[in-house]
């Protein structure tokens, strides 16, 4: 027996259920996402009166501070975004980073003749308190990343870099390219120094390009030159990753 085909009428059935389940389907996500949103509003809410009840803990304690941050960052709010609105009136966030900022950007600078742009992260929070002054509260390292990551936004060349097991602040224009963090890996593994056999040895680089990536690094002041040692082989020292914590 032959068989028939569904039809005219069966295809326009076929039809309707398709564009009855697509609707239903986006308006059950409509519905999620209104909810969603609502939930998040209504958590924003608990956050900023959260954040009036502790002003004075989260302005005075880092690690209550750093804390807040974390929640924030939790549901997409940024508490830093903007000088204006509450954020900046309950908390004052705008004018603490501001000047954070201008300290970090004061000591990089200070220092940069002598480490070619690039400061370990603990070092630049050392520097920045020693600006302060004692007549103030220390501010934490999580303070300090946030200033420089709000530099970063500026386009100003600050940036964090990890090397190795330390958080390197770069001051200065510019890509550390993947042969650069492999030399200043190498070296941060030893103390703060590298000859040219562990760049070889350890990275197997060829002579051309560890000559290049240790050049490279010479040229912007990120690296010393150091003849003096009794076996005579010329040692690469990086000032920011001399001291081991």
């Amino acid at each position: 027996m032959r068989r028939r085909g569904i039809g005219m009428h069966g295809l326009k059935q076929k039809q309707t259920a398709r564009s009855h389940y697509r609707q239903f389907g986006e308006q059950l996500a409509h519905e999620r996402v209104a909810m969603m949103e609502d939930q998040l509003s209504k958590f924003r809410k608990v956050l900023e009166d959260f954040a009036f009840r502790h002003k004075e803990d989260i302005k005075r304690d880092p690690i209550f501070r750093k804390h807040f941050h974390e929640m924030c960052a939790s549901i997409g709010v940024d508490p830093l975004a903007s000088n204006k609105g509450m954020w900046s009136e309950l908390l004052g966030f705008g004018d603490f980073y501001y000047e954070l900022g201008v300290q970090a950007v004061e000591a990089c600078m200070a220092h940069r003749p002598a480490n070619g742009g690039l400061m370990e992260i603990d070092e630049l929070v050392a520097q920045v308190n020693k600006r302060r002054g004692g007549k103030v509260d220390s501010v934490s390292k999580d303070d300090v990343v946030q200033s420089i990551k709000k530099l970063g936004k500026l386009g100003s060349g600050f940036r964090l870099l990890q090397i190795g097991k330390r958080t390197i602040v770069q001051s200065v224009p510019g890509e550390l390219n993947r042969d650069h963090n492999m030399v200043l890996s190498q070296a941060e593994s030893q103390g703060g120094w590298v000859r040219s056999a562990d760049i070889e040895r350890s990275l197997g680089f060829t002579q051309d390009r560890m000559q290049q990536a240790l050049q490279a690094l010479l040229n912007e002041g990120q690296a010393w030159v150091d003849d003096g040692h009794e076996d005579g082989e010329r040692r690469y020292w990086f000032p920011y990753l001399r001291h081991v914590k």
